[in-house]
């Protein structure tokens, strides 16, 4: 497996690409650079970061401004700028430490990106060129990160997880049916790893707690029909959410930080955990389709038993979510019988 930091560099960082470690050298202030040295347990000047990075107090206070603006907390105080609170950087080689030897050999690349427009984004455009199996993808921040149906997912620097798995599959498309399913038990049972109790599964891609939402699934096809062909499998987690960042959301949510307290797990540990899960979850629906799951997935299935909205193109019907079927499908019992819905075809809504 190869571990690997990506875009821009962080000097000093032994993970870092050597190309882009000069930055700072040539005139410009890299945010995590900047984010690193704000680390110190006393306030730094911005005189001090200006003299330390060559560049002017301005434009200190500019990459200041960008990262308030990416949701960090900064405090101005009289000896300089203080972060309000630690961040919890993404670090390929701490991730990687945190798997065990068995479940990194099974990671075929992992990188650790700054800024991208998207993890999934970046894995499809691999897809093609990479034969590689098992790629993995995480971003500090995502520019363009989305949901199912083009929502978007927004996620405020240090605030979360977003994370993306290419995993190539023999057969053809229609036997990955219920892979985002799979795909949610596994995050489930990470943050169960990690002391994270009482996440249910909203049919077809959300993680829930409290009635509200702590994460999606996204998984994208790519490859051939009747196959080969590729699943990037996108996963999106609320781990401390500010104001800012909470007041963009249209929905109800809830993150870590609430269902935690001061036990929030460590992001590089979740992480880690996410893709130990994912991998053998993988493995068994490769081989046995979602039907191994459904036990599982009806421990978690949060929508069971409430009356529902189908959302489809052209009309809403209401009926009771009655649990999935063995293609992963939602069973929905409707006024005239039931019948079962699948993901690409409609929206599910709770009835109020």
């Amino acid at each position: 497996m190869r571990a690997s930091v990506a875009n821009p560099g962080v000097p000093g960082d032994p993970g870092t690409r050597r190309a882009d470690a000069p930055a700072a050298a040539r005139g410009a202030l890299p945010l995590p650079a900047l984010l690193d040295a704000l680390a110190a347990d006393e306030a730094v000047s911005g005189r001090r970061l200006a003299e330390r990075f060559g560049v002017t107090r301005a434009a200190v206070w500019k990459q200041i401004e960008r990262l308030r603006a990416l949701g960090l907390g900064i405090a101005a105080e009289a000896g300089g700028y203080r972060l309000a609170a630690p961040v919890d950087r993404l670090d390929a080689k701490r991730l990687s430490a945190e798997l065990a030897p068995a479940e990194r050999a099974r990671v075929g690349d992992l990188a650790v990106h700054w800024e991208l427009d998207s993890t999934s984004s970046e894995l499809l455009r691999r897809a093609a060129d990479d034969p590689r199996d098992r790629l993995v993808c995480l971003a500090e921040i995502q520019t363009r990160g989305r949901g199912r149906r083009g929502r978007a997912w927004r996620m405020p620097l240090g605030g979360g997880i977003a994370l993306s798995v290419l995993k190539r599959f023999d057969a053809g498309m229609a036997a990955l049916s219920g892979l985002s399913l799979v795909a949610g038990i596994a995050a489930v049972q990470a943050l169960e790893d990690c002391g994270v109790a009482g996440v249910g599964l909203k049919w077809p891609n959300d993680l829930v707690a409290r009635g509200r939402k702590l994460g999606g699934i996204l998984v994208e096809l790519g490859g051939d029909a009747l196959g080969p062909c590729h699943a990037t499998i996108g996963i999106g987690l609320n781990v401390r959410l500010d104001a800012a960042a909470a007041a963009q959301i249209d929905q109800p949510w809830i993150d870590l930080a609430a269902l935690a307290g001061d036990a929030v797990p460590p992001r590089n540990r979740l992480a880690a955990r996410v893709l130990a899960r994912l991998f053998d979850a993988l493995e068994q629906f490769a081989q046995s389709g979602f039907a191994a799951f459904a036990a599982d997935y009806a421990r978690r299935d949060a929508l069971r038993g409430l009356a529902v909205r189908v959302l489809r193109a052209d009309h809403a019907q209401e009926g009771v979510a009655c649990g999935v079927d063995e293609r992963g499908a939602l069973r929905v019992a409707f006024a005239d019988g039931e019948r079962s819905v699948d993901s690409g075809e409609v929206s599910v809504r709770v009835q109020a």
